[in-house]
């Protein structure tokens, strides 16, 4: 019995002591909804004459830190990071450990962002921040602004925005090779706010980085930048979001490489224009060759009918450059022939039939394919070859509710090898014009500019439908048999007139071609006609 009770005391204890270690709220409480706050610091908030290595901060509760790595900005940048301790665990207090030497009369706002929350319930201190100065005042000035990507406009999240001061020692080129003055975050919103800034000219740069070393690298980065000076106290409110743009880089030669037998790949970066390649070596007087650009690629794939060779040479241009090329040949296998299909059940009335390659088509015998309807009646149709984009368009008028069978026979395509296609059969059907939509859109042009007008799609705004041009001050678009589903009208001014978006240049201050979209998302109906829509685009 003795034994029995020890059990049950020693039982009941272990509960009671496991009750009142648990640092969660009680069970049926109330939940808690208020952030952790700062409490105090040594040195204290916004100490002046700074020289410490070390500071601690303390909180009413325990914290965490969630994201520490992209949340801490520490303004001016450190050479060395700030270790900040403990991570990965509750705690009630944090030390901050300075590795790096303090410049002097130098405000430092160390920004944690939204990385405090409690430990309970993940409520979030935002904006936390510790402030000090090395000299004998704090600097209180601020500007707040906001980023967007040029070409998507989309507001960008977790973007650097930088301040350089301009003085005697400021170049352009600082952006590459010096740390900035001042950083700042759009964190987790698509607005950034500068705080104890010093009064003076500065250059505002927005920068979308793969690493933030606040260095701007245009090969991997994205930048934007204000076209004008920022003056401060005077500019504390950038009205005009900075537009982020990917620069093109200038046209640099990589390698050339043989991928398959009669195939390589010339890679390059950067621009070209007129960019081709010329073999220099021997070849039989039956060679062919075959150059075509990858898309969105910085490739040119040559293809030619082997021969025996241990390398070729090439010359390779672009516009006024010129590299000498020699290409081992070790490959001993063709790639084969693979066809395939654009389109696999519904053929919408806006589709073309393609049957694409991965080999180039140089020869189509269209005696070897036939297109019927669903009561075997023959299609006729044409056939074009589109030749830089290895693929072969099928063009036949196309019915509504009818179903097509398309049938290629052995031998209906040849490429650049001689090999020849096996049989291959597509079923295709159509849908009643009933089950499309329209939008017409009237475009009112007030900028006195060529405009390149897009009705695009898809989550990412990256489909694009169909594109118009217009050089006058208005017209009428009508966008007929469209699917129903969302769709977006964006304008481009086309300020250099030649009908594609340009990107910016920092150096040379060009900023890229302006887009504005239409303000409103049209969501379309299966026989719905969206009319009436005004779209006014200003400068």
């Amino acid at each position: 019995m003795k034994t029995f009770f020890r059990f049950l005391f020693f039982s009941i204890s272990v509960i009671i002591l496991s009750n009142c270690a648990r640092t969660g709220r009680p069970e049926g409480g109330p939940k808690d909804e208020e952030a952790p706050l700062f409490t105090t610091s040594n040195p204290p908030y916004e100490t002046i004459n700074f020289d410490k290595k070390e500071i601690k901060l303390e909180f009413n509760e325990f914290i965490k830190l969630k994201d520490l790595s992209k949340q801490l900005i520490v303004s001016p940048p450190l050479k060395y990071p700030l270790l900040v301790t403990p991570q990965g665990a509750a705690t009630k207090k944090l030390q901050l450990e300075i590795l790096d030497t303090l410049k002097q009369n130098t405000t430092y706002i160390i920004n944690f962002g939204n990385a405090v929350e409690d430990n309970n319930e993940g409520n979030t201190l935002e904006a936390f921040k510790y402030v000090f100065s090395t000299g004998t005042y704090i600097d209180s000035l601020t500007t707040t602004g906001s980023v967007k990507d040029a070409y998507t406009t989309e507001n960008l999240k977790s973007t650097n925005v930088l301040l350089y001061q301009i003085d005697s020692s400021f170049t352009d080129s600082i952006v590459f090779k010096k740390k900035p003055n001042y950083v700042t975050n759009t964190l987790d919103t698509t607005k950034f706010t500068f705080t104890n800034l010093r009064k003076g000219k500065y250059l505002m740069i927005a920068l979308k980085e793969s690493s933030s070393d606040y260095l701007f690298n245009p090969k991997v980065d994205k930048i934007g930048f204000y076209p004008d000076t920022i003056m401060l106290p005077r500019d504390s409110v950038i009205n005009t979001p900075i537009q982020v743009f990917k620069e093109i880089q200038p046209y640099r030669f990589r390698r050339a490489k043989e991928t398959n037998k009669g195939k390589i790949i010339f890679g390059y970066d950067g621009k070209v224009k007129d960019f081709r390649v010329k073999i220099t070596s021997d070849v039989p007087t039956d060679f062919k060759s075959i150059s075509k650009f990858e898309i969105d690629r910085d490739t040119l794939n040559y293809w030619f009918t082997p021969f025996e060779s241990d390398s070729l040479n090439f010359l390779v241009y672009n516009d006024v450059f010129l590299d000498t090329v020699t290409v081992r040949l070790r490959k001993n296998k063709i790639d084969s022939l693979i066809l395939k299909s654009s389109i696999n059940g519904t053929l919408h009335f806006r589709d073309t039939f393609f049957i694409n390659s991965n080999n180039p088509i140089v020869k189509v015998d269209t005696s070897k394919i036939s297109i019927i309807n669903k009561d075997t009646i023959a299609i006729s149709f044409k056939e074009l070859n589109i030749d830089t984009k290895n693929k072969v368009a099928l063009l036949f008028d196309k019915k509504q509710e009818q179903k097509y069978s398309l049938k290629i026979l052995p031998g209906a395509f040849s490429d650049i090898y001689k090999q020849k296609n096996d049989t291959l059969t597509f079923n295709l059907s159509t849908k009643e014009i009933e089950d499309y939509g329209r939008i017409t859109m009237n475009i009112v042009n007030e900028t006195n500019e060529n405009l390149i007008i897009d009705l695009i799609s898809g989550k990412n705004k990256d489909e694009i439908i169909e594109r118009n041009f217009i050089s006058g001050t208005s017209k009428n678009l009508v966008f007929d048999l469209l699917e129903p589903k969302s769709y977006f009208v964006r304008a481009i001014i086309d300020t250099n007139k030649n009908g594609k978006w340009d990107t910016g240049n920092y150096l040379q201050k060009t900023l890229p071609e302006t887009i504005i979209f239409y303000e409103t998302e049209l969501e379309l109906r299966a026989n719905y006609y969206l009319d009436g829509n005004v779209f006014t685009v200003k400068k």
